[in-house]
């Protein structure tokens, strides 16, 4: 079945496999629902200089990892159990569509659901190993930038409502919906446009820490010629007290995590309250790593 014609003035731009040429090619001048919380620096898969760097090619885009491939192996699947839970909608596949008199406001939602009154609900599949950052199912308790996407989905194409169809640790089904305020929606689209500006204007933004940021300004040099180059006095105290305090933090961390397992015993998490702090995982019987909890909140 094809996408619906929308009921709003959102402009179809064509049907394409999700991380084919034509889907990158689609968002490449734009910005999509999933790169919006990178804008906003709230992802944690993307930073806003990364992204920048993408959009302007100079590297290469996001090398599907096993996460990805699975997520969208799933999809299929976990729409397929939305669309039983809810008979009374009809759950049809979503073409890329941009933003009304907005090229670069890029949408692609994984579904949309048509109401018995004509209405329209963007629904999203998340696969998700761990439940961290999710609340109660039927709230909007989501992770912010899964929270970024949906508000950019529904801002784009004028609908009230977004649900996530989401499958936790490969069994668990859970609905989260979220109905943005105008208040998001202009935020993000002041952001996307301001965006969109640095990019016309060559503005390159701020180096930060996220790990995305690093691994964008490893790939950008090509080659290597044997010279010196100067740095400043303050980049270099910078650099050795960080390797200072890394150090002191990973011998702290060590310790912290030692202790955690040697609770933990042959569990499988610590916890404090209804939270968990952290994951262990084996390999042969062993442990294997200590996994921190993503929510590291020390409210009670």
């Amino acid at each position: 079945m094809t996408a619906p014609t929308m009921p709003t003035t959102a402009e179809l731009i064509g049907h394409f496999e999700p991380g084919s040429p034509e889907w990158h090619a689609a968002r490449a001048h734009g910005i999509g629902g999933s790169e919006i919380a990178a804008v906003l620096g709230l992802s944690p898969y993307e930073s806003r200089f990364s992204l920048w760097h993408r959009k302007k090619s100079l590297v290469g885009p996001v090398e599907q990892s096993d996460v990805m491939e699975w997520g969208h192996r799933l999809e299929e699947a976990i729409v397929g159990k939305y669309a039983e839970e809810h008979p009374e909608q009809t759950v049809v596949p979503s073409g890329t569509y941009h933003a009304p008199g907005k090229p670069w406001w890029i949408v692609n939602p994984d579904r949309l659901a048509i109401n018995p009154d004509g209405s329209i609900d963007v629904v999203e599949a998340k696969n998700q190993r761990v439940d961290d950052n999710w609340g109660e199912p039927g709230t909007d308790e989501v992770p912010i930038w899964y929270r970024c996407q949906v508000a950019w989905y529904c801002g784009a194409l004028s609908v009230r409502r977004g649900r996530l169809a989401v499958l936790v640790g490969g069994s668990e089904y859970r609905e989260y919906i979220v109905e943005p305020t105008a208040a998001e929606i202009e935020t993000l689209a002041g952001a996307g446009a301001e965006f969109m500006r640095t990019l016309a204007d060559n503005e390159r933004p701020d180096i930060d820490g996220h790990s995305a940021t690093y691994q964008v300004v490893k790939a950008l040099p090509a080659g290597l010629e044997d010279i010196d180059v100067p740095v400043t006095e303050e980049d270099r105290d910078r650099y050795f007290q960080a390797l200072t305090a890394f150090t002191e933090a990973e011998t702290e961390k060590r310790a912290a995590a030692a202790i955690l397992l040697d609770h933990i015993g042959n569990g499988r998490r610590a916890t404090f309250g209804e939270r968990t702090v952290a994951t262990r995982t084996v390999r042969n019987g062993k442990t294997y790593s200590l996994q921190p909890a993503r929510n590291r909140s020390t409210a009670a």
